[in-house]
C-alpha cells in the first residue's frame, strides 16, 4: 500500500490542486516542489515520516503575502531518495541544489522548518546563505530531554492486516502519543496527513534526529532565528530549550504555545501562523 492508493482528504486535494509542482533534478533523483502565492520566497520543510502535508494549515495563511514552496525533502513523498548514504550532509546537499535550481543560488529566501525538518533547515541555512529569516517549531536534534506520553506502535505491521482499521487504529494512536496533545483534535485531516506521509517515507530520520548538533548549526547561522514549541511537546522540554538557544542570544526568539503538542504548526496553528506572518514581514537588517 502507498500514499497514493489511501483516499485523501478534501483539504488535502483542494491544497494540491492549487499547488504549482516543479519536479526538479539534483543529480542522484528529483525533487518535488509545491509552490503557492506570490511574493517574497519562504520554504517550508516538513518533520521526519513526513511530507508536504504537515503544512496543511499553514500554506494559504503564508501564501496571501509570500510565495511559499513546500519541499517533499528527498527520500519523502514525491521525491526520491538521495542515493544509497543515508545522511544529513546527503539530503541537505540534495535539498540544496533542488532548491538553487528552483529559485536561484543568490536568491533571498527565509526558511521554514518542522522536527526533523527543523533540524534541516538550521543546517541548510548555515550551509547555503542568502537566508533572511530562519524559523523552526520543535526542532529534532536538540539532545536533550525528551517527555514521553507512551510508545509508539508499529504502523507497517497493520499495513499486513486485512482489516483497513487496523492501520486507522495504529494511526490515531501514534497521533495522540506523539504528535497532538488533544486528542479531540486528532480529526480526519490529521489522520490523512499522517498516514500518507508515513506510507512514502523512505529516509531514515530517527538516529540523526537523536544524535544532537541542534545548538552548534544554529550558532553558524547569523540571521534573526523564530524558535516555537508546543506547550506539550513530548519530543523536548520547551521551557529548557527556548532559555538554552534563545535566552541573551541576539537576533533570537522563543515562544512556546499553549494547549499544543509537537505539531505545533497543526494544533496550534491560528497562533503559528501569527508569529510567522509578523516574523517573515520584519525587513531585512531589523
Amino acid at each position: 500500500m502507498h500514499a497514493s492508493d489511501a483516499k485523501t482528504h478534501p483539504h488535502i486535494h483542494h491544497l494540491d490542486t492549487l499547488a504549482r509542482r516543479e519536479i526538479i533534478d539534483f543529480g542522484e533523483g528529483s525533487l518535488c516542489w509545491r509552490g503557492f502565492g506570490s511574493g517574497p520566497p519562504v520554504i517550508l520543510l516538513h518533520g521526519g515520516h513526513g511530507s508536504w502535508r504537515h503544512w496543511v494549515n499553514n500554506i494559504e495563511a503564508l501564501a496571501a503575502t509570500h510565495t511559499v514552496w513546500v519541499a517533499d525533502m528527498p527520500g519523502y513523498g514525491d521525491s526520491d531518495k538521495p542515493g544509497p548514504d543515508n545522511t544529513m550532509a546527503a539530503l541537505v546537499a540534495a535539498l540544496q541544489t533542488s532548491l538553487d535550481a528552483l529559485v536561484g543560488p543568490q536568491a533571498e529566501i527565509d526558511v521554514v522548518g518542522f522536527s526533523f525538518g527543523g533540524l534541516v533547515a538550521v543546517n541548510l541555512a548555515a550551509q547555503r546563505g542568502h537566508v533572511r529569516r530562519l524559523a523552526v517549531m520543535g526542532p529534532a536534534g536538540h539532545g536533550g530531554r525528551r517527555r514521553p506520553r507512551g510508545e509508539l506502535q508499529a504502523w507497517k505491521a497493520a499495513l499486513r492486516d486485512p482489516d483497513p482499521a487496523a492501520l486507522v487504529t495504529v494511526m490515531r494512536h501514534n497521533l495522540g502519543v506523539h504528535m497532538l496533545h488533544d486528542t479531540r483534535r486528532i480529526d480526519a485531516l490529521a489522520l490523512a496527513v499522517h498516514t500518507e506521509s508515513c506510507l512514502s517515507t523512505r529516509f531514515r530520520s530517527k538516529e540523526i534526529s537523536r544524535s544532537g548538533g541542534l545548538h552548534a548549526a544554529l550558532d553558524r547561522c547569523p540571521m534573526p532565528i523564530l524558535l516555537a514549541w508546543g506547550e506539550h511537546d513530548v519530543t523536548a522540554d520547551p521551557q529548557a530549550l527556548a532559555r538554552e538557544l534563545a535566552h541573551g542570544r541576539e537576533g533570537r526568539q522563543a515562544h512556546i504555545v499553549e494547549h499544543a503538542g509537537h505539531w505545533v504548526q497543526y494544533e496550534g496553528a491560528a497562533t503559528i501562523n501569527r508569529l510567522l506572518v509578523e516574523f517573515l514581514a520584519v525587513p531585512a537588517g531589523t
